[in-house]
C-alpha cells in the first residue's frame, strides 16, 4: 500500500487513512519520514528528525552494542546501555512481541556513576525469551538497538542434562555458518581440555573417529544428503587432558557443548588519588587465560601504563593501573564471550579533601571463591561424565551382544562344511573329493536391503570352507556379486539331505530371534512350530505376528542381520554361551588441581578413581614418592590422598598419581607470604579501650620471606611515622604502632597490611576511645498530659563516649519558681511520667545522661502544661453505607487530633431537608463505641444530612462537616446503557460527546443522575474519569493526532449502568482544511541593507498542520537562514545578512488537503559607491557628452542606476539632466558657449544615493569686448579684537559609562587658541578626550565618563590682544 516517492525519503500513501496514520506516528515520534543516519557501533538505527542540528546539539548514539544474554529459567537477566546526545536524550526499553507490562518483574533504572541505562528482568521464564529494543530519543533523532535474550529450561534431573546440551548445540549450529567449522573445532578442544583436565574415560581415539563421522554426515547434510548434526571434535585432547587409550569411548560427543562464560565477581567502583595506583579484578566461573579490558571504546595492552595479570587457574584477572591521572577516570569494562561487566574508576586530587577513601579491587578473598567455584564445576563434570558413562556402557552391552547373536548364528549355518542356500544345498569338496561349483543364490524378496545382503555374503566367505562361488541375487535374475572361497581341509558330503525351504524375510528374521533368545532346545523347538503355524497362517492372509513383532522391538540391534538364510530345524547340543562383558578399566572421577602451599603448613592432593580396589603409585617430578615423615600416602576406598607435612620450598615441582595406566598430575607451589600467628592474631583483634589523652599501643608479630612491606591504616586511612601523635616501629618480625592523646574522634577501625612477593595478609581489630557522653537530643516530646500526670521523651546522646548510658539523672522547675528541684535518677530508657503535678501548672525539666565515664551537658525542656482541657478535632463527614426504607447505615473515621487524650465515642446528630434543627441519634451521656452506626429513627421517602463529634475527657469535640443529603428508601437498581453515543466536534485538543440517557424499566433499571465519561490515549491502558450530570461532555487537553477511546457509564444511587462504547476511536485533530495564507498585505519585494536582519513572517491556516518548506531560488535555504514554525505561522530569519542572500524566497505549505505556496524576493544591498571619473566631451556645437565609469556596485545590483546634475556658472542650484540611466554615457542639450559648466554624476538603488563623481569646469568661449570699470577708493579699517566667549559652557551630569558633549562660542582676530583644562590640568593632549574647534564653536568630546572626569572644565582663548576663559561643572551619576 505504500510507495517511496522518488528523490525523497517520505512515503506518500496511496489511501486518506494511510495519511492519517503516517501522520500520527510522525507526531507521536516515529519518524518514518525522517532521516537516516549511520552509527559507528553495529546494529544500531539512528533516525534524524530535523535537516539542520545547532552547534553543540546531536542526535542520540549508542556508545556500545548491546549483548545477547543467556540466562536460566528462574534467574535475572541484564541488559545494559551506554546512550550519548546533546540534550539527554529519554531511554525507554521494549519488547519484539508484546510489551514489558509487568512492573515488578521488569525494572529499569540509570546508574548516574557509569552513565548506564539498565533493564533487569527478575526470575526469568521461557516466555521471556524474546529481542529486547532499547530506544533513546531526544529532539533531534531517535537511536535503536537491540539484543536477544535466550532462556535454557531448568533441569533438576541429571538424566535430562543430555538433552540440554543437545538443544543447545542446536542452537549453537544454527547460529554458525558452515564455514566455520574448524574454528568451532578449535573452540571446543579448548572447552574439553579446560573442564575436562586431569580426568580418565575411556577410548578417546574411538570418540574421535565418530565426532569425524558425525561431522561428514552434517557436511553431507548441509549439501543436501541428510545426516545427523556436525559435532566438534579436537585431535589434542586427549594428550592435554592426560587421557590415556582405553577399552572405553566417549561416543555421544553431541552431549557436549562450550560453558557458558560469566562472571562470578564483577568489578567493583574505584576511588584513588593522582599518581597512586588503581586495580579493578574480577572472578570467572570457568578458566580463560585470557579476556578484553577496554576503557572509552579502546582495548587495553599489557604494558607499563596497564599492567593485566591472570591467576594460576586463569580465574581470577585483574587490570592495575598505574600512575592515575584525571584522563583515568571514566568506565573501565572485562570482556568474555557474550558477558561482561564493568565498573566506574574516581580520580581525586586529594581524598582527604574530598572526604572519600581509597577503594579498590574485589573487596574479599577471591582465592576461596575460585575454590568454590571449581568444586561447583567438579561437580557438574561429574554429572556430565556420568551420563555419557551410563550412555557409553548400554552401547557397549548392545554392541557386545550384537556380535555374539551374529556369532551364534553364523553357527547356524554349519554344518560339516555344508551351507544352507534358500533356494537349495551347496555341496563343498577338498582337493581329493571331486565337487561342483553350484551358485548360491538369494532372492531379493528375501533380504530386506543391500546392507541384509552384505551382511549374510560376508558370514559365507567367513564361513566357505572350499574354494566357491557364492552369488547374490536381487530377486530379478541378475547377479550382483561373486564371493570365491578356499577350503582349508577336506570335506565330506553331509548324508543327511537338507530340505529345500524358502523362507520369506518376517520367518527368517523370526527364525533368528528365536535362536538367540531360546535358553534350550526344548523351547526352541516349541517356538519353531508356532512359527511353521504363523507361516501356514500368513500364506493364506491372516497375518498374526504382534508377538514376534515386540521381540524385534524390544532389540533393535538384531534388525541389523534381518534377511539371513536359516537352517531347518535341528536341537542344539551343548549349552548356550554366555554374554561376555568387557570392563571398561579404571577411570578418574575428579582429578588434582594446581595448589599454592604455604610454608610450613600442610598441602594436600586428592583424586578419586572408579574403583575401590586399585592401587596407585604417587610421583614427584618423575621419582616415586614413598612414606616418610615429610609425605604422607592414604587411601580411603575410591580415594588417594598425598599429604605434604610441613611444606618447604624444596617440595615445589610437578605430582603425579598413576593407577591402571592412567594419570593426573598437578604442580605445587610452596610460598612464604606474610602471616601472623594465631595467638597474636587473636590477641591483636580484641578491640582495644582506653579513655580519653591516654596513649594506644598495638603490636604484633609475624613470619614471611623479606622484604615485607609493613602499612597501617585507620578507617581506610594509612597512618605515617609523625613525632606530634603517630609512631610506627617496624623490625624483622614485629610492627608497633603507638597513637598518643587519642581523642573520642580516634576511635575506628585499625588495620595492618603486610605484603611480599609471595602473597599479601592484613589483620583488623578495633580502637574505642572511651569519654563522657554527650548531650541528650531534643526536643523532649509530650505524649501525655492530663490533671494527674506528664509524660514526655527525648532521644538518647548521639555518642555515649563508648560506654552505655546507665542512668539519666532528672530536675524539675515549677514555672514561676526560681529553684529547681532534684527528681533523682531514672533508669536509663529516654521516657519519663511525672505523676506529682498540679492541674494547668507549667514545668521545665532538666535532663542529663549519665555513664561509667562520667555525666553530660544539660538537656533542658520546652515549658509542658498539666491539665489542659484539649478537646478533639472534627471527625471527616460521615459516609452512607446503604440506606433502605427504616435505616440508614453510616460509617465515619476518627479524628486526626485526639485532644491529647483518649477518644471516648461518639455523638451523631441527624437534621431533614429544609429544617434547622439537628436532633440527636444517640444520648449525650452515651457516645457511641464504634466508628459506625445504624440510624432507625426515619421517614421512608425523606432526606437526612447527617454529622459527628467526638468526646474525649475534656467533653466533646467539634461536629464534622455535614454529609450529602440522602433519602431512606430502598436501593435503586443501576441506570442501562446511554443512547446514541456520537462526537459532535473535534478539533486538536478537545472533542464533544453527545448522548440521549437510557430509558427508566421499572424494577429493572433507573433513572441515571450522572454519567461518567471515561477516556483512554490508544498508547495507554490506564482509563481517566470525568463525571457530569448532562447528556453533553467536552474532553478537553487532547494531544494533537492521538487516538482515544470513549465510553459513558450511566450511574445512580444503585450504582453504575452498562457501558456505551464508541466503534471506532477519536483522532484529535479538526476537519481537513487547505492551506491558506491569512495575511492582507504580504510583501513581494523586500530591500534590506546588508549587517542588517532580514524577517519574513507568513501567517496560515491548515488542519491538520501542515508540513512547511523554504526554499532559495527553487533550493534550499542555508545553513544561516533560521526557519521558525508554529501553529499557524512561519518565520524565515537572517541574523546577519550578506548581499550573497539576495534572492527569491518561496513558502511551500502542504498537508493532506493540498497545498499553497508564496514567494518574496529579498534584496540585501548597501549604499552605492560611487561612479568613477566624469569626463565631458563636445561632438556637436550646443551639446556636450558626458560619461563615466561604472560604479563597482553595478556587478552586484541589477537595479542599480545613475542620475546626472547639471551646475551653470550663471546660477547657483544643482538641476538634474538625467535620471534612472543604466548606462555610462548621456548627450547633455542646451550648451551656451561663454558659460561654464559643472557635473555630478550619482549611483542610486533602493537603498540610497552615493557620493557625487563630479566632472571638470567646462566651458566654451565667446568674444568679448573689453569692460572697463573705475572703482571708488575705500578705506581700510582695523578688523582685530581680543578673544571673547559669546556662548558660554554650561553644567553637565552624565551617567557612568557614556558619552559627555561640551561646547561653546568664541570670537576673536587673530583666530584665538583655544586650551581646555580639568582641575588647572591641560587636556590638549589627552586622548581620552576629543577636542575641536570650528568656525569658533569649541567642542570636547569624553568618550567614557568615568570618577576621575569629575571636577572643574575651563576653556581659555588666547591671542595677540587679549585672553579671555570660560569654565563649568562635571558631575557623573551611577
Amino acid at each position: 500500500m505504500l510507495k517511496r516517492a522518488k528523490g525523497s525519503g517520505r512515503k506518500i500513501c496511496f489511501s486518506l487513512v494511510h495519511q492519517y496514520i503516517q501522520h500520527f506516528n510522525e507526531k507521536a515520534g516515529n519518524k518514518s519520514a525522517a532521516i537516516r543516519r549511520r552509527s559507528k557501533i553495529p546494529g544500531v538505527v539512528i533516525t534524524q528528525y530535523t535537516v539542520s542540528i545547532p552547534e553543540g546539539k546531536s542526535y542520540p548514539d549508542f556508545k556500545r552494542k548491546l549483548n545477547p544474554v543467556h540466562v536460566q529459567e528462574g534467574n535475572s537477566a541484564v541488559f545494559k546501555a551506554l546512550v550519548i546526545g546533546e540534550p539527554k536524550p529519554e531511554v525507554t526499553w521494549k519488547r519484539g512481541r508484546g510489551s514489558i507490562l509487568d512492573k515488578e518483574k521488569s525494572q529499569t533504572k540509570y546508574d548516574e556513576s557509569t552513565g548506564e541505562y539498565i533493564l533487569e528482568i527478575h526470575d526469568v521464564m521461557g516466555d521471556d525469551a524474546d529481542t529486547y529494543k532499547c530506544i533513546a530519543v531526544n529532539e533531534y533523532g531517535k537511536a535503536l538497538c537491540s539484543a536477544v535474550l535466550h532462556v535454557t529450561d531448568m533441569l533438576t534431573d541429571p538424566s535430562d542434562f543430555r538433552k540440554l546440551l543437545r538443544k543447545t548445540n542446536i542452537n549453537i549450529l544454527d547460529e554458525k555458518q558452515t564455514e566455520k567449522t574448524k574454528e568451532r573445532d578449535e573452540r571446543y578442544s579448548d572447552t574439553l581440555q579446560r573442564d575436562y583436565k586431569g580426568l580418565e574415560t575411556k577410548d578417546m581415539h574411538l570418540m574421535h573417529m565418530k565426532m569425524e563421522e558425525k561431522r561428514q554426515q552434517e557436511l553431507k547434510c548441509q549439501n543436501g544428503l541428510g545426516g545427523p548434526m556436525d559435532q566438534w571434535t579436537n585431535e589434542d585432547s586427549e594428550k592435554k587432558n592426560g587421557l590415556v587409550s582405553g577399552g572405553g569411548c566417549l561416543k555421544d560427543s553431541e552431549n557436549f557443548t562450550i560453558p557458558q562464560l560469566d562472571f562470578v565477581v564483577k568489578l567493583q567502583e574505584a576511588v584513588t588519588e593522582e599518581k597512586d595506583t588503581a586495580l579493578f579484578e574480577c572472578v570467572l566461573t570457568h578458566p580463560q587465560p585470557k579476556i578484553t579490558w577496554m576503557s572509552k571504546g579502546n582495548v587495553l595492552e599489557d604494558g607499563e601504563k596497564y599492567q593485566i595479570s591472570v591467576s594460576d587457574h586463569q580465574m581470577i584477572h585483574r587490570l592495575l593501573i598505574q600512575d592515575c591521572s584525571d584522563q583515568d577516570k571514566g568506565v573501565y569494562s572485562a570482556v568474555v564471550g557474550t558477558a561482561s561487566c564493568d565498573a566506574a574508576l574516581d580520580v581525586e586530587a586529594d581524598l582527604e579533601a574530598a572526604g572519600k577513601k581509597k577503594t579498590g579491587g574485589a573487596g574479599m578473598d577471591l582465592e576461596e571463591v575460585v575454590k568454590q567455584q571449581q568444586i561447583k564445576n567438579q561437580k557438574e563434570t561429574e554429572r556430565i561424565l556420568e551420563a555419557v558413562k551410563a550412555k557409553h556402557d548400554a552401547e557397549e552391552l548392545t554392541r557386545m551382544k550384537t556380535e555374539e547373536l551374529t556369532r551364534r548364528k553364523t553357527d547356524t549355518f554349519r554344518k560339516d562344511g555344508e551351507i544352507i542356500s534358500l533356494n537349495g544345498s551347496v555341496k563343498y569338496s577338498g582337493d581329493d573329493v571331486n565337487h561342483s561349483e553350484n551358485d548360491v543364490k538369494f532372492s531379493g524378496s528375501d533380504v530386506h536391503d543391500a546392507n541384509d545382503s552384505n551382511i549374510l555374503k560376508s558370514t559365507l566367505v567367513a564361513l566357505s570352507p572350499s574354494k566357491q562361488q557364492v552369488k547374490v541375487n536381487d530377486g530379478f535374475g541378475t547377479a550382483k556379486s561373486e564371493v570365491k572361497v578356499d577350503a582349508g581341509n577336506k570335506l565330506e558330503e553331509e548324508k543327511e539331505q537338507v530340505p529345500k525351504t524358502i523362507l520369506t524375510a518376517s520367518s527368517a528374521t523370526d527364525y533368528l530371534l528365536l535362536f538367540f533368545r531360546a535358553e534350550s532346545a526344548d523351547t526352541c523347538d516349541e517356538e519353531l512350530k508356532e512359527i511353521d503355524e504363523l507361516n501356514e497362517i500368513e500364506t493364506k492372509g491372516t497375518p498374526k505376528k504382534k508377538k514376534y513383532e515386540s521381540l524385534l522391538n524390544e532389540d533393535s540391534e538384531a534388525e541389523e542381520v534381518i534377511g539371513l538364510a536359516t537352517q531347518p530345524r535341528r536341537k542344539r547340543i551343548g549349552p548356550l554361551i554366555e554374554d561376555a562383558v568387557i570392563d571398561p578399566g579404571v577411570q578418574f572421577i575428579w582429578g588434582f588441581a594446581d595448589i599454592n602451599a604455604i610454608i610450613g603448613e600442610t598441602a594436600e592432593l586428592t583424586c578419586k578413581l572408579s574403583k575401590e580396589d586399585c592401587e596407585g603409585v604417587w610421583f614427584r617430578d618423575g621419582e616415586k614418592i614413598i612414606t616418610d615423615d615429610t609425605f604422607i600416602i592414604s587411601k580411603d576406598g575410591a580415594i588417594h590422598k598425598l599429604l605434604i607435612v610441613k611444606c618447604q620450598e624444596e617440595h615445589s615441582g610437578k605430582y603425579r598419581f598413576e593407577a591402571d595406566n592412567r594419570k593426573t598430575e598437578a604442580v605445587v607451589n610452596v610460598k612464604d607470604p606474610p602471616r601472623f600467628g594465631p595467638e597474636d592474631l587473636s590477641a591483636f583483634t580484641e578491640p582495644l579501650r582506653i579513655k580519653v589523652g591516654h596513649n594506644a599501643v598495638f603490636k604484633l608479630n609475624f613470619l614471611g620471606f623479606e622484604p615485607i612491606k609493613i602499612k597501617w591504616y585507620r578507617e581506610g586511612e594509612e597512618l605515617h611515622d609523625d613525632a606530634s601523635s603517630t609512631r610506627i616501629d617496624n623490625s624483622t618480625n614485629c610492627s608497633r604502632l603507638l597513637l598518643s592523646r587519642c581523642q573520642r574522634r580516634d576511635s575506628g577501625e585499625i588495620k595492618i597490611k603486610l605484603k611480599n612477593e609471595h602473597g599479601t595478609t592484613e589483620a583488623i581489630t578495633q580502637l574505642i576511645v572511651l569519654d563522657k557522653p554527650t548531650t541528650p537530643l531534643g526536643p523532649a516530646e509530650m505524649t501525655l498530659s492530663s490533671a494527674t500526670c506528664i509524660e514526655f521523651k527525648w532521644r538518647p546522646p548521639k555518642d555515649d563516649g563508648g560506654s552505655p548510658v546507665i542512668n539519666y539523672i532528672m530536675e524539675r522547675q515549677q514555672i514561676g519558681r526560681n529553684t529547681w528541684k532534684k527528681v533523682g535518677e531514672i533508669p536509663g530508657v529516654p521516657f519519663y511520667r511525672d505523676t506529682n503535678v498540679d492541674r494547668g501548672r507549667k514545668y521545665c525539666y532538666r535532663i542529663r545522661a549519665l555513664t561509667s565515664e562520667g555525666v553530660s551537658e544539660v538537656l533542658e525542656t520546652e515549658d509542658l502544661q498539666a491539665g489542659i482541657l484539649a478537646f478533639p478535632s472534627a471527625p471527616a463527614p460521615p459516609k452512607v453505607v446503604s440506606a433502605f426504607d427504616d435505616c440508614i447505615n453510616l460509617s465515619w473515621t476518627a479524628p486526626s487530633d485526639t485532644g491529647g487524650s483518649q477518644i471516648l465515642g461518639y455523638i451523631v446528630e441527624k437534621r431533614k431537608k429544609g429544617s434547622n434543627l439537628w436532633n440527636g441519634v444517640n444520648a449525650s451521656i452515651e457516645p457511641i463505641k464504634e466508628k459506625k452506626c445504624a440510624v432507625k429513627d426515619v421517614v421512608a421517602g425523606l432526606e437526612y444530612e447527617f454529622r459527628v463529634s467526638a468526646v474525649n475527657l475534656s467533653g466533646p469535640g467539634e461536629f464534622s462537616i455535614p454529609c450529602d443529603f440522602v433519602f431512606a428508601r430502598d436501593p435503586k437498581k443501576p441506570p442501562g446503557k446511554v443512547i446514541g453515543l456520537k462526537v459532535t466536534e473535534k478539533s486538536y485538543n478537545h472533542f464533544v460527546l453527545t448522548w440521549t440517557k437510557p430509558k427508566d424499566k421499572p424494577d429493572i433499571e433507573d433513572e441515571a443522575k450522572g454519567y461518567f465519561v471515561e477516556t483512554r490515549n490508544a498508547q495507554c491502558l490506564e482509563w481517566s474519569r470525568n463525571f457530569t450530570i448532562t447528556t453533553t461532555y467536552t474532553v478537553k487537553g487532547l494531544r494533537a493526532m492521538d487516538m482515544y477511546w470513549v465510553r459513558v457509564i450511566a450511574t445512580n444511587d444503585g450504582g453504575e449502568g452498562q457501558i456505551e462504547d464508541l466503534p471506532n476511536y477519536v483522532l484529535a485533530m479538526p476537519p481537513l482544511v487547505r492551506p491558506k495564507f491569512t495575511n492582507k498585505k504580504m510583501k513581494t519585494f523586500v530591500v534590506v541593507r546588508a549587517g542588517n536582519t532580514v524577517r519574513v513572517t507568513i501567517n496560515f491556516e491548515a488542519s491538520p498542520p501542515p508540513d512547511i518548506t523554504w526554499l532559495k531560488d527553487n533550493g534550499p535555504v542555508p545553513k544561516r537562514v533560521t526557519v521558525s514554525n508554529s501553529d499557524g505561522a512561519s518565520q524565515m530569519l537572517i541574523p546577519l545578512s550578506e548581499r550573497s542572500d539576495t534572492g527569491i524566497y518561496s513558502i511551500l505549505v502542504k498537508n493532506l488537503a493540498g497545498q499553497e505556496t508564496f514567494s518574496t524576493e529579498v534584496r540585501v544591498t548597501d549604499d552605492p559607491k560611487p561612479p568613477g571619473p566624469v569626463e565631458i566631451e563636445e561632438n556637436v556645437p550646443g551639446t556636450v557628452q558626458v560619461t563615466w565609469q561604472p560604479s563597482p556596485d553595478e556587478k552586484l545590483d541589477d537595479r542599480l542606476h545613475y542620475t546626472i546634475s547639471k551646475l551653470d556658472s550663471t546660477k547657483h542650484t544643482w538641476t538634474t539632466v538625467a535620471d534612472r540611466l543604466f548606462n555610462n554615457k548621456f548627450t547633455v542639450c542646451n550648451i551656451i558657449p561663454g558659460r561654464e559648466y559643472h557635473f555630478r554624476v550619482y549611483a542610486k538603488n533602493d537603498m540610497g544615493v552615493s557620493a557625487p563623481s563630479e566632472s571638470l569646469t567646462w566651458a566654451v568661449g565667446r568674444k568679448k569686448e573689453k569692460l572697463s570699470l573705475i572703482l571708488p577708493n575705500r578705506e581700510e579699517r582695523d578688523l582685530r579684537c581680543a578673544p571673547d566667549f559669546t556662548v558660554s559652557l554650561k553644567l553637565h551630569a552624565a551617567p557612568k559609562g557614556y558619552e559627555c558633549h561640551m561646547s561653546c562660542a568664541v570670537t576673536g582676530n587673530p583666530k584665538p587658541r583655544i586650551t581646555w583644562y580639568l582641575n588647572h590640568v591641560s587636556l590638549n593632549t589627552n586622548t581620552n578626550y576629543y577636542i575641536s574647534n570650528t568656525c569658533g564653536v569649541c567642542s570636547m568630546l569624553i568618550l567614557n565618563v568615568g570618577p576621575k572626569d569629575v571636577g572643574k572644565y575651563t576653556v581659555t582663548a588666547e591671542n595677540a590682544l587679549g585672553r579671555s576663559e570660560c569654565s563649568t561643572m562635571l558631575s557623573v551619576r551611577e
